[in-house]
């Protein structure tokens, strides 16, 4: 009985390696438009499951071969088997149509094999794909720049082919373009690769068919690993068209053998040795790089981080840093020049807090910012202890040396004033509302608004900011931050209310109210108790519409400073209930001042109340 089980048993396997065998001829090639001959590592939809990588898998969509990477389609151009390359292009473009652009940008970053050139990682938010590696192809960077860059002889105007939502000139640069190359006031609109580099760069036909040419990426990590390298790694030998190993470590180990027992030692002495040195140089690299961790990850997640300069590239836009423009507690400021000619300011943050978490914020936040009232952060360097930052440059530099300058001929008219606080509070609105995350400053202040040439406003050092959801209107913060003098008084007291964009209200309403003063809100000189704090003090004349003695101040300018000091009067009220939304602020700027209201007599602290008049501590 028991031979004629194991016969049974010795067919049964008999039946089951015939069907596997006739399953695995199954896999013949498939076709879809004009792509023939789809076969390993290739398998198309609907081919049986032993056929192909399923990592590699195809679709066929109105006879269209059609490739799937990084969550999108791209339409298969060719397959070379014998190079292990296949070519595609973005489904958007369209051969005789200018105006057809990529749908996404993509770049070298976004794959195994990373690369990241002189304008830093064009990842659009993508991790690299680990199946495929790119092959040499170039980038063609589109921008959009508010002003006409005619002298710069990389920038080929695209005519009536490309038209981008918001004003301006659009631009596109054939190859890859160089941090220096980038003009102030142009921005990065798509980024799209191509692996056709005969295109002319003073022609846009020309880029728009290289782009409709597509870009090649490589199979060839799965092709060596069916390539068995005993030593070395595999690479393919272009001039041989093949798949070799190269001569690796263990070769010239092997090799040394036949030199004796001794010689065998010193080798491994020595190895052992430049192991321990490796690992040392690792350890500290290491130990330097942690703190910027959190910057990489952000670039490898955010779409369009400001460029990242060398140290090279900074040194030679400082020009040796010979000439300061200013100093405070993050560091100092250098003036330099771009190789377009145009200047910049070089903020250098030589005392970081924490884990750079200051340098963090202001590139992750304003890098991705394009607002004319919020100051623009060209690029960022990292080098050793030192984090550099690359703005736009301001001549006029900051607001607190016109509103409490002691030399009369650099005084403000109060128009001027007037003009420079409505772009001040339509900068911080956008902040707070026209932004995808909300974003509260935290240190709205005199000597972070700089002043370009014609002295529009622009808000600057985003070292404290924070980003929240828009749909959340409370923030949790674990300390107090901002500037004695305009911090909202709900970051000290927790029983008035919770911490929300209505912080920043606080603040420019007290900027306001020096603004209108043209002196700090304190004064310990006042010749009168009543005048120390200017706000208080100031209420008083506002609510029984007394004339505020002011010299050479023409009756409409007196309206412009009663209606500044009406609004930022609603801006400092204790409670952040009570304080208008910064759309709100920019609105009641804008009308008339008959139409405000007087807001309630503004408090100091939560344990204050106002009676009559009179304001009284409870717990003195």
């Amino acid at each position: 009985m028991w031979r004629e089980r194991a016969l049974f048993l010795v067919l049964l396997l008999l039946v089951h390696h015939i069907c596997a065998t006739n399953k695995k001829q199954l896999c013949l090639p498939s076709s879809c438009g004009n792509i023939t001959h789809i076969s390993y590592p290739f398998r198309l939809q609907g081919d049986p499951e032993n056929c192909g990588d399923e990592r590699y898998e195809l679709g066929c969509q109105n006879n269209v071969t059609v490739l799937y990477l990084h969550s999108a389609q791209y339409h298969v151009q060719a397959i070379n088997y014998n190079k292990y390359k296949v070519r595609v292009v973005d489904p958007a473009l369209q051969l005789h149509n200018c105006s057809s652009l990529p749908l996404r940008s993509l770049s070298r970053s976004n794959f195994s094999d990373t690369y990241t050139n002189n304008m830093g990682p064009y990842q659009a938010g993508l991790r690299p794909d680990r199946n495929w590696e790119y092959l040499s192809f170039e980038h063609i960077v589109f921008l959009n720049c508010n002003h006409s860059v005619r002298e710069n002889g990389k920038y080929v105007e695209s005519g009536e082919c490309v038209k981008w939502e918001s004003n301006g000139y659009a631009y596109a640069v054939g190859g890859d373009l160089k941090a220096e190359d980038l003009e102030v006031g142009c921005d990065v609109k798509l980024v799209a690769p191509t692996s056709f580099r005969t295109f002319n760069n003073h022609s846009y036909a020309a880029i728009h068919m290289a782009l409709a040419y597509g870009f090649e990426i490589s199979w060839i990590k799965l092709a060596c690993k069916k390539h068995h390298c005993r030593f070395g790694f595999c690479y393919f030998n272009r001039s041989r068209q093949k798949l070799q190993c190269s001569l690796g470590l263990l070769d010239m180990l092997a090799a040394f053998s036949i030199l004796g027992f001794k010689a065998w030692a010193c080798i491994r002495a020595l190895f052992g040795l430049l192991l321990i040195v490796a690992l040392l140089i690792c350890k500290w690299r290491k130990r330097h790089a942690s703190m910027y961790q959190n910057i990489e990850n952000y670039l490898g997640q955010n779409n369009f981080a400001p460029i990242r300069y060398s140290f090279s590239d900074i040194k030679k836009m400082a020009g040796g840093f010979k000439e300061k423009l200013g100093e405070g507690g993050f560091g100092s400021i250098f003036k330099g020049k771009l190789r377009t000619g145009s200047s910049v300011a070089i903020k250098i943050l030589d005392k970081s807090k924490g884990k750079g978490q200051d340098f963090i914020s202001e590139v992750a936040i304003i890098g991705k910012i394009h607002h004319q009232n919020v100051v623009q952060l060209i690029g960022f360097c990292v080098h050793g202890s030192k984090r550099y930052l690359v703005y736009e440059f301001m001549p006029n530099g900051s607001l607190d040396k016109f509103i409490f300058s002691t030399d009369r001929s650099g005084h403000l008219t109060y128009e001027r004033i007037y003009n420079i606080s409505v772009g001040v509070a339509r900068g911080i609105a956008y902040l707070h509302h026209g932004c995808e995350m909300k974003i509260l400053h935290f240190d709205i202040k005199p000597h972070n608004i700089l002043l370009d040439k014609n002295f529009v406003p622009k808000i600057s050092d985003f070292g404290l900011a924070k980003q929240y959801s828009i749909h959340n209107s409370i923030v949790t913060t674990t300390a107090a931050r901002g500037t004695i003098g305009y911090i909202a008084p709900e970051l000290f007291y927790n029983n008035i209310g919770g911490i929300s964009n209505k912080v920043d209200v606080y603040s420019f309403g007290m900027l306001l109210m020096e603004m209108s003063s043209k002196r700090k809100n304190l004064n310990p000189h006042a010749e009168h108790s009543s005048q120390l704090y200017y706000p208080l003090w100031i209420y008083n004349h506002i609510r029984e519409d007394e004339n505020i003695e002011m010299e050479d101040v023409t009756e409409d300018e007196k309206k412009i400073v009663k209606k500044m000091i009406i609004v930022a009067l609603w801006c400092i009220q204790l409670k952040p209930n009570d304080r208008p939304s910064m759309n709100r602020v920019v609105e009641m700027l804008e009308g008339n001042v008959e139409d405000l209201e007087i807001p309630p007599k503004p408090t100091l602290y939560p344990d204050e109340t106002v009676t009559e008049g009179q304001t009284i501590n409870l717990h003195s």
